[in-house]
């Protein structure tokens, strides 16, 4: 079985290697972003604490951002249009509903807050600035599409999704998501801003993939269950189906197994970051 190398894409600086990394993600634009914390959290600990976002852009450029008054222990982050980001909690039961999701201006400050609902495994904004959610099966609500300032935009409700109790892959760029959910694992993509079909799925036989890249009629899986969590699986799109072409492995930039990892899905790329978190590496199927 060959294997493919993720290419080195983005660090986080030195300066900032004492602190301690809540989460880390890779925005639509492609600007990776780290939050710290001065400690890891503590158990039942739930006061509010001051974190830091490292941005490291794709041209080199390293932005701080200090955002005030942080709940979420266990957080998602991703970047808006506006410079602002949002953090959310993937557990809600220790918050009330109204503060779930936190939104915070391009200086840091806390404009906004609203409740998605628990159990969320992928939390990603678009380029228009809509906040994509996907849950996973200890709340499978399925997929929803939310404004900054928590009006329901979009939901999977009614969309005759096949087995949607856990979105194990969920890719988004532009304003268009690709989802792979568990049970049946379908290919399913979305395009909120199409009146007559916003939704097509497409029969797949690949299982158990936690990330998913598109390009033009190809599309790649990454990970699956046992032996199989380091596998790239390569496949066209037909009108109706995906159909595996070849089957591989993914490994990081030095040849070695990811092992702990992080992954986002936007576009035609797959991005990975393994313990201890402070570097991005990229497989891109446009390459």
């Amino acid at each position: 079985m060959h294997k493919s190398a993720l290419i080195s894409y983005a660090h986080l600086p030195r300066a900032h290697h004492d602190r301690h990394v809540l989460t880390s993600t890779v925005d639509v634009f492609g600007a990776a972003h780290w939050l710290l914390a001065e400690r890891a959290p503590q158990p039942g600990d739930v006061r509010p604490f001051d974190a830091l976002v490292v941005s490291v852009h794709p041209s080199g450029d390293v932005e701080r951002t200090e955002l005030s008054a942080v709940r979420a222990r266990w957080p998602h982050l991703d970047r808006l249009p506006d410079g602002g980001f949002v953090v959310a909690a993937s557990r809600a039961r220790q918050y009330e509903d109204a503060n779930q999701v936190q939104v915070f201006d391009a200086l840091g400050r806390e404009t906004s807050s609203f409740f998605v609902g628990d159990a969320i495994e992928h939390l990603l904004v678009d380029e228009t600035g809509h906040i994509w959610v996907g849950h996973f099966d200890e709340n499978p609500i399925g997929i929803r599409r939310w404004s900054a300032s928590g009006w329901l935009a979009w939901t999977s409700d009614g969309a005759a999704i096949p087995g949607l109790f856990d979105c194990y892959a969920l890719n988004v760029s532009g304003t268009v998501a690709w989802a792979c959910p568990y049970t049946d694992f379908p290919l399913v993509e979305i395009r909120p801003n199409r009146p007559n079909r916003p939704v097509r799925v497409r029969a797949n036989r690949v299982r158990g993939a936690h990330a998913v890249a598109v390009h033009g009629g190809r599309v790649a899986f990454y990970g699956g269950y046992g032996e199989e969590r380091d596998r790239l699986v390569h496949a066209e799109l037909t009108q109706t189906s995906v159909e595996p072409t070849d089957t591989g492995l993914l490994t990081l930039p030095d040849g070695s197994a990811p092992g702990r990892r992080r992954l986002v899905g936007r576009g035609s790329r797959i991005y990975v970051q393994a313990e201890p978190f402070t570097a991005w590496g990229v497989f891109d199927l446009n390459s």
